[in-house]
């Protein structure tokens, strides 16, 4: 850390504690040439991860977009806010833990049906026949067909 007072490139840390509710770290640093004290705070900072979507566009991803989608599939259905959210930050969490700054809305969908999949297939079935755009009954049958080996497994 370059020192505000001589410009010195070294400095060595004094005291270090967390500040806003731990969303920053404030340091106390000494300047190695000059002596001089100051403080720095340090932050995450918060890379924004971009969706593209099917027709190439791109938006910022929206926890609150995934949490309403995963939502309606389980309306009316035996499934709690607080599994939605669970399944919320787990795909969230695989997102952001992928390398990548931008994921397709594919993925996106892909790794909500695994979710929903295992906490309730009837709202898997509703996800996937908008996710999937169902042309007809047969389409239908077959995503259901998938369902019933995979359980039989």
């Amino acid at each position: 850390m370059k020192c505000p007072f001589c410009s010195f490139e070294e400095s060595k840390v004094i005291d270090s504690r967390p500040t806003d509710e731990g969303e920053r770290i404030r340091r106390r640093r000494e300047c190695i040439s000059c002596g001089k004290r100051f403080t720095t705070y340090e932050i995450i900072e918060s890379v924004p991860i971009m969706v593209v979507k099917r027709d190439k566009s791109r938006q910022p991803f929206d926890r609150d977009k995934l949490f309403s989608g995963i939502m309606r599939a389980c309306e009316k259905r035996p499934v709690s806010v607080s599994v939605v959210e669970r399944a919320v930050d787990e795909i969230e969490a695989e997102i952001q833990n992928s390398l990548d700054r931008e994921v397709t809305s594919v993925k996106i969908g892909e790794l909500v049906m695994d979710k929903l999949k295992d906490i309730d297939e009837v709202a898997y079935v509703r996800f996937a026949s908008v996710y999937r755009s169902f042309k007809d009954i047969n389409t239908f049958m077959n995503e259901v067909k998938k369902l019933l080996i995979e359980d039989k497994n």
